[in-house]
C-alpha cells in the first residue's frame, strides 16, 4: 500500500482533488478520479487534477471528471493550479504557464497581503467553427455559424449557441433558470447527437448589459456550482447574440466571475478566486 498526498482546492465551489505529480505517481487517474470524487465514500469533489512536469510550460495540468473521463480544460481548476504551484514552490513567478490538453494557458496570480487569492487567466481565443467545437449544425443550417440555432430536445425547441473554450459548450438563453430540472434536461443536451464529443451546457438569464446569471451541466460531472470555461463561453455567446458588452460579470451558484472578451487580441480573460480547503493522504491505494 502506498499513501498519496493530495490537496483539496476550490474556485467558486467548483472543487477538485489536486495531486503533485512531481512527487506522487498515480497509476490509474481515471479510477482514482471516480474514487476521490464520490461525496459519500470518497473525498468528495468535481474531479481530479494532476499537476505534472512539462517540457512546454512551467507545469502541465490533467483533469479527470467524476465518471473517469478526461477533460481538455477547466477554468476554475486552472486558477487553483496557479495557486498550488506558487504556494508549493513549483514556480515562483507571478505569472504561470500551464500546459493543458487545450493548449498553454497563462495564469496571472492575484495577491492580497502576500497571499495568492485568485488569478486572471488568458483563456485564449474562442473557437466558433462548428467542426472544431465539435458540433454538427442542425439540418438546413449547414454553412452557417452555430449561433442562436434551433435545437429540439424532448419536443421543445431551444435556441443554442455553440462555443469551444478548449472544450465544447452549448449556451442557451432563457428565463426562469432557477426552476429548470437540470438532472433531467442536462444529460439530454450533453448526449445530443449534434455534439459528437458530448457537451457542457449553460442555461443563462441576462440581467443587464454587464451581468448575467447561469447554471451549468458539466459533461461527465453533472450540475456544478461553477464552470470557468462555461462562463467564458457564455460571455462570448452574449456578445455574438448582442445581449451584453464584451466585459461581463457572470453570476454562478458559487459566486461571480469577471469575463472579458478582448476585441484587440480576440482572447477571453477570466478573473476569479482560488482557495485551498485542506491537505490529506490517500492511505489505501494499491499500485
Amino acid at each position: 500500500m502506498k499513501a498519496i498526498k493530495f490537496t483539496k482546492m476550490q474556485g467558486l465551489g467548483n472543487d477538485y482533488v489536486y495531486i503533485n505529480g512531481f512527487e506522487e505517481h498515480v497509476p490509474d487517474p481515471s479510477a482514482l478520479a471516480k474514487r476521490v470524487s464520490d461525496r459519500h465514500f470518497g473525498i468528495g469533489s468535481d474531479g481530479l487534477v494532476l499537476i505534472l512536469p512539462s517540457n512546454k510550460a512551467d507545469v502541465r495540468m490533467r483533469m479527470f471528471n467524476p465518471d473517469g473521463s478526461e477533460a481538455e480544460m477547466c477554468g476554475n481548476a486552472i486558477r487553483c493550479v496557479g495557486k498550488f504551484v506558487f504556494d508549493n514552490g513549483l514556480c515562483t513567478k507571478d505569472t504561470v504557464q500551464v500546459e493543458t490538453a487545450a493548449g498553454i494557458r497563462i495564469v496571472r496570480l492575484l495577491k492580497d497581503g502576500g497571499e495568492i487569492t485568485g488569478a486572471t487567466v488568458d483563456m485564449g481565443a474562442p473557437v466558433l467553427n462548428p467542426a472544431d467545437i465539435p458540433a454538427n449544425l442542425p439540418e438546413g443550417m449547414e454553412g452557417k455559424p452555430f449561433v442562436n440555432c434551433p435545437v429540439m430536445v424532448d419536443g421543445v425547441t431551444y435556441e443554442v449557441t455553440a462555443v469551444s473554450m478548449g472544450n465544447p459548450h452549448a449556451v442557451i438563453f432563457l428565463r426562469g433558470i432557477d426552476s429548470l430540472d437540470l438532472p433531467d434536461l442536462g444529460p439530454k443536451f450533453e448526449h445530443h447527437p449534434l455534439f459528437p464529443q458530448r457537451t457542457n451546457t449553460e442555461f443563462v438569464e441576462v440581467v443587464s448589459r454587464s451581468r448575467v446569471r447561469m447554471r451549468v451541466w458539466e459533461r461527465g460531472t453533472g450540475e456544478t456550482l461553477a464552470c470557468g470555461t462555461g462562463a467564458c463561453a457564455v460571455a462570448v455567446a452574449c456578445v455574438l447574440n448582442e445581449l451584453t458588452e464584451r466585459s461581463v460579470d457572470v453570476e454562478l451558484p458559487g459566486g461571480v466571475l469577471r469575463i472579458v472578451w478582448d476585441k484587440a487580441d480576440n482572447h477571453v480573460y477570466m478573473s476569479g478566486p482560488a482557495s485551498k480547503v485542506f491537505d490529506g493522504a490517500l492511505s489505501a491505494w494499491k499500485e
